[in-house]
């Protein structure tokens, strides 16, 4: 496998950056008119947010003594080669040099990511497992169809021919759906968190049993059907894990940004 930081040099660029200019394809741009541009798109507090929040990162990580090796960032850029499919070294030039970057920015966004997810994993592993268990049950799911018309009275009357076999409700979901997308897919939603559902909704799907209709409801969509399909337990798979862990992260980051700002402003 190529080190991809020896795969090219600054003068390979076609598209170089200095300190003062940036060239795109051989324009100059200010760098006041990038400012300007994030400001015009309203971009610029993101991106502002961004480097503070780096910053956060990686006053805690030193605090904690976590660093990124350079076997890590080189194991890190062939996981995206190969994902990229840039298997040769020409592939992962062209590749670099049509983001505007060099192989030394390359280094630092991966060593960035690579820091962000070791100090989430040394802050709040163990945070994710004991939130996950005291709001297990928000983590059940359910596979869910679901037909919304625009009238209760069609709503009344798809559920009285649903409950008679008149019709079935993946046939009443193609026909009647104001969603076009619902239509074709015969009222298929998929699989649903309780958490992902108002309340009210969650508490009246989630206590149906399986094949059964619910409805009609009313909400501002118009007046739902449900039919509840499977219901799925509570598991902490890793993509749960990984999306409870990067919930907590965020909140702790924010809030640490918050505290920075208001003692800098003391």
């Amino acid at each position: 496998m190529v080190n991809h930081s020896r795969v090219f040099t600054e003068s390979s660029l076609t598209q170089q950056q200095s300190g003062k200019v940036v060239k795109f394809a051989g324009l100059i741009i200010e760098p006041d008119e990038i400012v300007y541009s994030l400001k015009k798109g309203m971009q610029f507090k993101e991106v502002c947010q961004k480097i503070l929040y780096q910053r956060v990162i990686n006053q805690a990580a030193h605090e904690r003594g976590i660093t990124v090796t350079p076997e890590e960032i080189d194991a890190e850029a062939n996981r995206v080669r190969h994902e990229k499919r840039l298997e040769k070294a020409a592939d992962t030039l062209a590749w670099v040099a049509e983001q505007m970057v060099t192989s030394d920015d390359w280094d630092e966004g991966i060593s960035d990511y690579l820091l962000t997810k070791k100090l989430a994993e040394a802050m709040f592993a163990k945070e994710v497992e004991k939130w996950f268990a005291q709001n297990r049950v928000e983590f059940e799911q359910v596979v869910l169809y679901q037909i919304v018309v625009p009238y209760q009275r069609l709503a009344q009357e798809l559920y009285y021919q649903i409950e008679e076999q008149e019709i079935s409700f993946y046939e009443a979901a193609h026909l009647y759906d104001i969603d076009e997308r619902r239509r074709y897919q015969c009222g298929y939603e998929g699989k649903i968190y309780r958490w992902g559902l108002k309340p009210e909704l969650a508490a009246l799907v989630f206590s149906a049993a399986l094949g059964e209709v619910v409805g009609p409801l009313q909400t501002e969509q118009g007046y739902h059907l449900f039919l509840l399909e499977e219901f799925i337990p509570a598991e902490l798979t890793p993509e749960t894990y990984q999306n409870l862990l990067d919930r907590i992260f965020k909140e702790w980051l924010a809030n640490e940004l918050n505290y920075t700002i208001h003692n800098k402003a003391d």
